[in-house]
């Protein structure tokens, strides 16, 4: 059950400038997290929210970084809003071609050529295995990364974008990668969407799910979190970048932990790795600055 649906919220701010917002800084919070990322070796940015009281963390929230994997919530996104026009259906077969593949270690790149597959399993292997070869097909059927900005554009998002394969973004493509993205930013989209602000409750409650059976769950901030709390979520990674939103879907405080980061200097895969290792040391400090062990107790 979703808590904070039950409590009463203010409008969105018009246009999504983050410094012409009015929202609440958390100075005690803010502090915390400041000091915990000093040192950090690479360009870091940070968007939190508590959904209950509205206050807020930003430290270079309105930066752009590379999305990596995050751009597939956008291209998710691309697919629920044909799913509510009626112009897929979930349950729908799509024939699996060799040309689809996208050389790695994906499952859907295994499939034999002329397979059936299901829509949605298409969505759950972009979304839990964050699968590219069923990334770019779902890309494709979304209407390719144009149809996906114009979307993008039309809910008063700037700096989130598909760059890769659409036309007029080979810039952006070199610099950013497959997308592009500022913490601010995806974390007020994870709120649209949890607010069913972007498409009707059926169809967020929808994408809500899919954003909900994350696989890669052992070295990021997700890690941190009970695995009896719903967590809504996407990682994004390259070598030089370490990246995760999450909706932290916390009975007491739910609250969005964003944190995007490039130019890193640790560009290793290891556990130990500078930006994972940070990601999952602010993940415990928000889990129990959102929820103190003390409300947890049961009353005498």
């Amino acid at each position: 059950m979703r808590f904070i649906k039950k409590l009463c919220f203010s409008l969105f701010i018009c246009g999504l400038s983050f410094f012409a917002s009015a929202q609440k800084i958390d100075k005690k919070l803010q502090a915390k997290i400041q000091e915990a990322i000093t040192g950090f070796n690479g360009d870091i940015g940070i968007y939190v929210k508590n959904l209950r009281t509205g206050k807020i963390v930003a430290i270079n929230a309105d930066t752009v970084f590379p999305t990596a994997s995050i751009v597939k919530v956008p291209i998710l996104m691309g697919i629920m809003n044909k799913l509510q026009k009626g112009e897929l259906n979930y349950d729908s077969a799509f024939e699996y071609k060799d040309s689809l593949l996208y050389a790695g270690s994906d499952i859907l790149g295994s499939f034999k050529s002329g397979e059936k597959i299901a829509l949605k399993k298409i969505i759950m292997l972009m979304m839990t295995t964050s699968d590219n070869t069923a990334s770019l097909w779902l890309q494709s059927i979304a209407g390719t990364g144009t149809r996906i900005n114009e979307l993008l554009d039309s809910l008063g998002f700037k700096s989130t974008r598909v760059n890769s394969r659409t036309s007029g973004r080979e810039n952006n493509r070199t610099q950013y990668g497959w997308g592009q993205t500022s913490p601010f930013e995806m974390g007020t989209l994870y709120e649209k969407i949890y607010h069913s602000q972007v498409f009707s409750p059926v169809i967020s409650d929808r994408m809500l799910r899919c954003m909900g059976r994350n696989f890669w769950d052992e070295d990021e901030a997700i890690s941190q979190i009970p695995p009896y709390i719903e967590v809504f979520s996407k990682n994004g990674c390259v070598n030089a970048v370490r990246s995760e939103a999450l909706l932290v879907n916390a009975p007491h405080n739910p609250y969005i932990f964003c944190i995007f980061t490039k130019n890193n200097k640790d560009t290793s895969w290891t556990h130990q790795n500078e930006a994972w290792t940070l990601a999952r040391k602010l993940s415990v400090l928000l889990w129990n600055y959102f929820e103190p062990k003390d409300k947890w107790m049961a009353p005498e």
